[in-house]
């Protein structure tokens, strides 16, 4: 299950894997990695946040959801 496992797998050939875009950017961008089925894959548009209350947030969840708003 993990990302890294997946990359070096496909890195040795064994097969596909789906793998976040800038995991891989480079081994696309030197051809060890080609990107297959493109059309099914969907544009990552930023991380989205549910929280019930903006009044009682503790700090620590104030400062992981100003760094996802400002680092996408």
């Amino acid at each position: 299950n993990s990302s890294e496992n997946r990359l070096d797998a496909v890195l040795s050939g064994i097969g596909l894997a789906y793998l976040p875009e800038d995991m891989v950017q480079s081994q696309i961008q030197t051809g060890e990695l080609i990107e297959v089925l493109t059309d099914w894959c969907q544009p990552f548009d930023g991380y989205y946040l549910y929280y019930p209350n903006r009044q009682l947030s503790s700090p620590a969840f104030k400062l992981i959801a100003e760094a996802l708003r400002f680092h996408p």
